[in-house]
């Protein structure tokens, strides 16, 4: 069969070379003509644009490469039809893929989405466009199956694919220690916006634990540079550069901006506290749009305060000194906390490989 998959970051790479790994197995002659990036072409997708060209974040952004954007949806469709594939996988990405599945409705394709948008975050009105458009829906959120259960569409959870990722990393054995002291990790998001607005206050927490390395994690689209002059005035804290597993793999605790890290630091099992701060035009916009009680992964999925969230103006050095302290020196937050994040592991897990899962999901789909 033919296969066209289409994934627009770094995430969705990830996810979808594992896809592409699992369709081969099922399909060993299968055809994959994808976007997305370097680790699908690595598993064996004929790659036709790299997510390093699609990803525009911010409404000023978009606005200022709309053209870009509307030749990438032109080109798009127009590859489509030359590849004339059996199958449209669609990988997150919603405002990109959400239109492409639009067209693709009206042009007779079958459409299967993995890794469903967060419209129950906001933009709810988009799940009447999935229902129109999409043939199956695959979910990796257990609560995922609730929502889109209220709206009378059927979609199909397979497990969350960060489990199989993160348990594949610590098979291949010790990595090299970072430092000889108990390490704190600093993961402050990979926009500069954002690392400005965090990153300085999570620094400032470091004085006061001298007796830790702090270790920040580095975008890979930022500059040495813009991380060195941040760094400079503090004597307890290093960084790193995509190595932020084995940083997660040897961390005592962690400060962790909002986001996919939140929970893969909670899959490591490192206590942390969840660090939010926008301008406060953005959190007035995102207070009055976004319908959810918790802004980490790891309170989303488990229903509760399983971490600490410090939002706009609780995030101060102060209180985030206090969690931190917590985190570090109290028995029954840690107990409690280990106990959480193993049922959280249990919940995402319980479904086995979640890419497997899928990739029978689809192929089933096709022959049935």
């Amino acid at each position: 069969m033919k296969y066209y998959l289409i994934a627009g970051e770094a995430s969705g790479d990830l996810h979808g070379s594992n896809l592409i790994k699992e369709l081969r197995k099922l399909d060993p002659a299968c055809q994959v003509r994808c976007w997305g990036g370097d680790l699908m072409q690595q598993a064996g997708g004929e790659l036709v644009k790299h997510y390093r060209d699609l990803a525009f974040m911010g409404f000023v952004e978009v606005v200022r490469n709309l053209r870009t954007i509307l030749q990438n949806l032109r080109f798009c469709k127009e590859d489509i039809l030359a590849f004339k594939p059996d199958v449209l996988v669609l990988i997150d990405y919603p405002g990109f893929n959400l239109r492409i599945a639009q067209w693709a409705r009206k042009n007779g394709l079958r459409i299967i989405f993995y890794i469903s948008p967060q419209v129950w975050a906001w933009k709810e009105s988009r799940v009447k466009q999935i229902k129109e458009c999409v043939d199956k829906m695959l979910v990796i959120l257990p609560f995922e199956m609730d929502f889109y259960k209220k709206w009378d569409y059927k979609v199909e959870y397979v497990g969350h694919p960060l489990v199989e990722v993160i348990d594949t990393w610590k098979a291949g054995g010790e990595r090299k220690k970072i430092s000889e002291k108990p390490l704190i990790a600093l993961l402050p998001g990979s926009r500069k916006q954002e690392i400005l607005k965090k990153l300085p206050i999570m620094l400032e927490v470091s004085r006061h634990f001298p007796a830790y390395d702090f270790v920040v994690a580095q975008a890979p689209g930022q500059e040495d540079a813009f991380y060195k002059e941040l760094l400079q005035p503090y004597t307890n804290v290093l960084s790193v550069r995509n190595e932020t597993y084995r940083l997660l793999s040897q961390s005592t605790a962690a400060l962790v901006t909002s986001g996919t890290a939140t929970l893969e630091t909670a899959l490591f099992g490192v206590p942390e506290v969840v660090c939010y701060k926008g301008s406060p035009v953005s959190y007035w916009i995102a207070r009055r749009l976004v319908k959810i009680k918790y802004i980490s992964l790891v309170n989303l999925i488990m229903d509760k305060e399983v971490v600490k969230e410090l939002i706009q103006d609780d995030l101060t050095v102060e209180n985030l000194q206090h969690e931190l302290d917590l985190l570090l020196h109290d028995p029954r937050r840690q107990q409690q906390l280990a106990h959480d994040y193993s049922a959280l592991k249990d919940l995402l897990g319980k479904q086995g490989n979640a890419s497997a899962n899928a990739a029978r999901s689809i192929v089933d789909f096709m022959r049935g």
